[in-house]
């Protein structure tokens, strides 16, 4: 059995629909402000391995909450990994570009130096250090830009301004990798296999969508998917603030999945499938 930390979020929700058989733990099972409690978690089910797809996502209230982001995104997963070390299984933990500074205009390598801009990248780079110091089988697995039926995201954002309005204003110079929550969900499952067969694959691995958009470009995507004729207005990042810096270039180099047997998915060929649930949902 795999353990997921996480229920309602976009990743564990579809990582329950793939296995079923995975024991999938929401905020009322397994509380992640309290650490030790996930830990324990960990040795009373004694899975196969352990995917952690929970986490402290709202990127602009972290600036306030920058200790409570730190407990949830570093602390627990730091705990979760040394209770998996211990007891010698894999542990995939969920990460993020936003480890990056955004400079430039090249994907990131998984080994390039880390420098995020804003309380949440903090909180999750912890985290990585906190798996790594832990010194057990890992794969600390970045993304970026997801996306799904599910939760809040930018697609479901989009559809439901674009319904009612004649133009949106998207920032046009943020670049990056839109990534189907179910692809994601599909990269974990094969991963916490791969490390349960050969330990050795532990490590960084980067996972995003192709091929590399901006913010308005994916909203044009979108408003064509969905058959809407609102207008995407291009502007500038200086022109939308918002309290958590966002990095300009959140492009990842996913070279090295070939290990698993992965592939950096194609947002394009999800998009049509995700609207269409979206707009079955009850």
């Amino acid at each position: 059995m795999i353990l997921v930390f996480g229920k309602s979020g976009q990743v564990a929700r579809e990582i329950a629909r793939l296995q079923p058989a995975a024991l999938c733990l929401g905020r009322t099972e397994a509380d992640l402000t309290d650490p030790q409690a996930c830990a324990a978690l960990i040795r009373q089910h004694a899975p196969r391995a352990v995917i952690n797809a929970a986490a402290y996502t709202a990127v602009d209230r972290a600036e306030e909450e920058e200790s409570l982001a730190h407990l949830v995104n570093g602390s627990a997963p730091g705990a979760m990994a040394s209770v998996c070390a211990e007891i010698g299984i894999p542990m995939v933990q969920i990460s993020t570009e936003y480890v990056f500074d955004g400079s430039g205009t090249a994907p990131f390598s998984p080994d390039h130096p880390l420098a995020p801009l804003n309380a949440y990248g903090r909180s999750k780079l912890a985290g990585e250090n906190a798996v790594r110091a832990a010194g057990g089988c890992h794969a600390i697995l970045r993304t970026s830009w997801v996306f799904s039926a599910h939760g809040s995201n930018f697609v479901k954002t989009m559809l439901r301004l674009g319904a009612t309005r004649d133009s949106l204003n998207v920032v046009a110079d943020q670049i990056g990798g839109p990534t189907p929550a179910s692809a994601i969900a599909h990269a974990c499952l094969r991963i916490a296999d791969g490390l349960i067969a050969s330990p050795s694959g532990s490590g960084t691995y980067h996972f995003s969508g192709a091929p590399a958009t901006s913010w308005a470009d994916f909203a044009r995507a979108i408003m064509a998917a969905a058959g809407l004729n609102c207008r995407i207005e291009d502007i500038a990042t200086a022109q939308y603030p918002t309290p958590a810096r966002r990095p300009l270039n959140s492009r990842l180099d996913c070279s090295g999945l070939a290990v698993f047997g992965l592939e950096q998915p194609d947002w394009r060929d999800a998009l049509p499938t995700v609207i269409h649930d979206i707009k079955e949902a009850p």
